[in-house]
């Protein structure tokens, strides 16, 4: 070992600084000093210390926390907690202190919650039309600009009407000429008549003319329809509105050749609603009549108030171009939006609404006041 190797040099070199070098006059050394001298110098040097056996060393597990006796960990967790309260106690009731307005404020949100369904996949809504002549002709008027609201009966556009006076005209003359002749017709039935009751002539004469003045009659009625016809052409020459809205995506021009059935101009009437998505999830307590408070996206800082109308027989997409079919291919369930048509009471006039601008809608489901409600009208 290295350590006895040091021990065995340490002493060696005590044992020369002890003993005097000889001189050269002395022949013989007193064996028995030298051994003396030997011992108590290895009395001085220290004892060699054993060193362990080089062998594996074992290294003790840490405990597992099944081996924890009953009782430790609470007693440890009511350590740290007396810790906590001794370090920050300040902290600790505030933290009290703020839990119970906390837990309250959730109660009193979630409970007020309840009573309404929401959603914001909601829009606008309206029947609007396309307006489109029923003659052809050349535009020769557009009284309207785009987005401008009209009245029922307003003028949209203006057709050259010349073409269906020509043809009132012609009518009604006919229509007269056909008229002379019933008359000159009944007048001859009724000589005919008187002569027949005199046996001056044959009754054969008298069915003859009879027969006459009924197909001169319904000559007259078909030139009277003729002319009823030429009367309405004349009036398709003006284009109006059949009821009350805004004129959208305008394009009739002065001087354009409009055929019978182009599109002049988009309507939409005044008559909007809200169609709004509900998950079928949610359509459990909702009723036709139940009050709605809406926020359309445009003009946020005005709160609109409606009522349910109708709930959809059916969700949106059953009624589809393509409907799904659940019947075919791996199926996975998913929540369906079934639409709910919202009336609205009292719809702004003062700003544009249109088809396809955002809603949020929140429809009360519980008439009863909610906590929250109660307490704010006390208050």
């Amino acid at each position: 070992m290295s350590f006895d190797a040091e021990d065995r040099q340490h002493g060696q070199q005590l044992l020369l600084e002890g003993i005097e070098a000889p001189s050269p006059q002395v022949d013989v050394i007193d064996r028995s000093a030298l051994e003396a001298k030997n011992v108590a110098v290895r009395a001085r040097a220290p004892a060699p210390q054993e060193r362990p056996s080089e062998g594996p060393r074992i290294v003790e597990p840490p405990p597992l926390h099944d081996d924890a006796q009953p009782g430790e960990g609470a007693e440890q967790g009511d350590k740290r907690c007396s810790g906590l309260l001794r370090r920050h106690p300040f902290a600790v009731v505030f933290a009290l202190v703020m839990a119970a307005p906390v837990a309250a404020g959730a109660y009193l949100y979630w409970d007020n919650a309840r009573h309404f369904e929401a959603t914001d996949d909601s829009f606008i809504a309206a029947r609007q039309l396309a307006i489109q002549p029923k003659v052809a002709g050349y535009i020769t008027a557009v009284p309207v600009t785009d987005n401008q609201h009209v009245a029922a009966g307003t003028v949209i556009a203006r057709i050259n009407d010349r073409d269906y006076r020509v043809a009132l005209d012609q009518a009604e003359a006919q229509l007269a000429h056909d008229q002379a002749v019933l008359e000159q017709a009944q007048k001859n039935l009724g000589r005919f008549q008187y002569l027949a009751s005199k046996n001056s002539i044959a009754q054969q004469q008298v069915d003859d003319q009879t027969f006459l003045v009924t197909q001169d009659k319904a000559t007259v009625a078909l030139d009277q329809a003729k002319v009823d016809a030429a009367k309405l052409d004349l009036s398709y020459t003006t284009v109006t509105a059949a009821q009350a809205g805004r004129v959208v995506s305008l394009s009739a021009a002065i001087g354009q050749y409009a055929q019978a059935g182009t599109t002049l101009t988009m309507f939409v009437p005044d008559e909007k609603w809200v169609a709004a998505n509900f998950k079928e999830t949610q359509l459990d307590a909702m009723r036709s009549g139940q009050p709605v408070a809406m926020t359309i996206d445009a003009y946020p800082e005005r709160t609109i108030h409606g009522h349910v109308a109708s709930v959809q027989s059916g969700s949106g997409p059953a009624f589809s171009l393509l409907p799904p079919e659940n019947a075919t291919g791996n199926w996975v369930k998913i929540v369906q939006r079934v639409p709910v048509k919202i009336v609205m009471d009292d719809p702004p006039a003062d700003v544009a609404l249109g088809p396809g601008m955002s809603v949020e809608a929140s429809v009360r489901v519980d008439p009863k006041p909610s906590l929250y409600e109660r307490l704010w009208s006390r208050l």
